[in-house]
């Protein structure tokens, strides 16, 4: 089955989870150790994650490890940086109207 990048960003946990290995590779117990959650509950997001090609996973001896697909991130961010710009002028036409507003009140 095929996952959706976003939903799989959505979730929290995932989201931490990437946040977490942006810096290194790691392993899944490593990562597990800085959740309250169950090896396995990590390991289900890991596979979500591994699924819609945010993470990458490498055998390394008897241990996997997991690290961030930095160019899928980039799409992400590509897609996500055209409302940026959208979200950026109306928060500047925001701070033109209150501008506006607070020079009528003088």
């Amino acid at each position: 089955m095929r996952r959706d990048i976003f939903q799989a960003i959505a979730d929290p946990t995932r989201r931490s989870i990437l946040a977490l290995i942006a810096s290194q590779a790691m392993t899944p117990n490593a990562i597990a150790d800085n959740f309250d959650a169950t090896r396995q509950s990590i390991s289900k997001h890991l596979r979500i994650l591994v699924e819609c090609e945010l993470v990458n996973q490498e055998q390394q001896g008897r241990e996997i490890y997991y690290s961030l697909e930095l160019q899928k991130m980039k799409e992400v961010d590509k897609w996500i940086s055209q409302f940026r710009k959208l979200w950026e002028t109306r928060f500047h036409q925001l701070g033109n109207v209150l501008a506006d507003m607070k020079k009528q009140k003088k």
